[in-house]
């Protein structure tokens, strides 16, 4: 099949899940078009049924604000009309079904009636589509999709709830490749992060509030009291510089570091001994997954579609929203035995293949055999 995806090409799980879903189906022979503004972070290397199609758009002195979603639809025509498309797969709502849904429409025009399938992610959906400014356009192309999925439960029942929409909605979860995450750690890097053979604890997100970035360093904290430990927190967005600032008057200041944007994760996910995502809300909590892929215990809130990959007491501990003593108390009840540590480091792994990319991915396949 000849498929063009449609995603961010950014380190947030959408552009992260379309990326590797691209990737994935090019190994299994299919030829694989990426539409987006720039190459996608995960997209390295030559492979010779992968594609890249920027989308350029041009600056005018009219144009406060660069037509994005317009150039978008126009590199949606050229590329389906140019290189014998058979679907477009379009992840997030927001600009690209409505792009999509234009595209399919001026496609219409020239004979061609392409399948386009909308994959919902989160955000798209608990946040920004909410907006009153987008929220009649996140419907209308919702709705006008062929086909409309979304990676969790949770994230099927906030998008009825909030959107007024009748489609099905089908259920295709977030993956993850075990094989890439399950690693032996490197002792020369354990060794430079923790050279007392401290417990090394790691967070990884896009530093929103909604991800709670403050709630992590206050439960390393109280962690920190009990357990030797140290904390990396990898990624960055808005609120990196008021963590910095909290972190630079707390007593251990000396024991957190700051990484920034990591493209590989597999190589760092591996050193860690426990994961933080202490989050208002996870669509599904991909972080969490390739966390567990590495056999690291995830301490977590029971927010969003979080349950849905966490088995509670088993490969981690999930607490309400905001309740740092808590996580810090499960955290220091994992990390201060070896063999409890082994046994949940144990089940993260189990529970992670449940979610392996070779279970999802033949399930995108049969949704796209529908049309082709």
């Amino acid at each position: 099949m000849n498929i063009a995806i449609v995603c961010y090409p950014t380190f947030g799980g959408s552009g992260v899940l379309a990326t590797e879903l691209g990737k994935a189906l090019a190994d299994k022979g299919h030829n694989i078009h990426f539409i987006t503004y720039q190459q996608p972070v995960r997209l390295s290397g030559f492979h010779t049924n992968i594609f890249y199609h920027e989308v350029r758009v041009p600056t005018y002195p009219l144009f406060d604000f660069p037509p994005y979603e317009t150039a978008l639809a126009s590199t949606m025509v050229d590329v389906v009309n140019n290189h014998h498309i058979d679907l477009l797969h379009v992840h997030y709502a927001i600009p690209h079904a409505s792009a999509a849904y234009m595209a399919k429409q001026i496609l219409k025009t020239h004979q061609k009636d392409i399948p386009v399938i909308t994959t919902l992610h989160g955000t798209d959906i608990t946040l920004v589509g909410r907006d009153k400014t987008y929220s009649p356009v996140v419907t209308f192309s919702m709705e006008a999709s062929d086909v409309l999925t979304a990676v969790s439960n949770n994230l099927k029942e906030e998008t009825y709830k909030n959107f007024d929409i009748k489609k099905e909605i089908e259920v295709i979860y977030n993956f993850v490749d075990v094989a890439r995450f399950n690693k032996k750690p490197v002792k020369v890097f354990k060794n430079l992060i923790a050279p007392h053979h401290e417990k090394v604890i790691v967070h990884a997100s896009n530093f929103r509030k909604v991800k709670r970035v403050d709630d992590v360093v206050k439960t390393f904290l109280l962690i920190n009291k009990t357990i030797p430990s140290k904390l990396l927190l990898i990624g960055d967005g808005p609120e990196r510089p008021q963590i910095e600032s909290m972190t630079r008057d707390c007593p251990a200041s000396a024991n957190i570091s700051f990484l920034g944007k990591q493209e590989q994760m597999e190589d760092i996910l591996p050193i860690a001994d426990i994961f933080l995502l202490p989050s208002e809300t996870e669509s599904f909590g991909l972080a969490a997954l390739e966390a567990m892929a590495a056999e690291v215990p995830v301490i977590s809130t029971n927010a969003g579609g979080l349950p849905e990959i966490m088995v509670n007491g088993y490969n981690g501990y999930m607490s309400n929203l905001g309740d740092v003593e808590d996580m810090a108390k499960n955290a220091v009840h994992i990390l201060s035995h070896n063999d409890t540590l082994a046994q949940f480091r144990a089940n993260a792994l189990v529970q992670a293949k449940k979610f392996d990319i070779s279970k999802i991915v033949p399930v995108y396949e049969a949704l796209y055999k529908r049309f082709c």
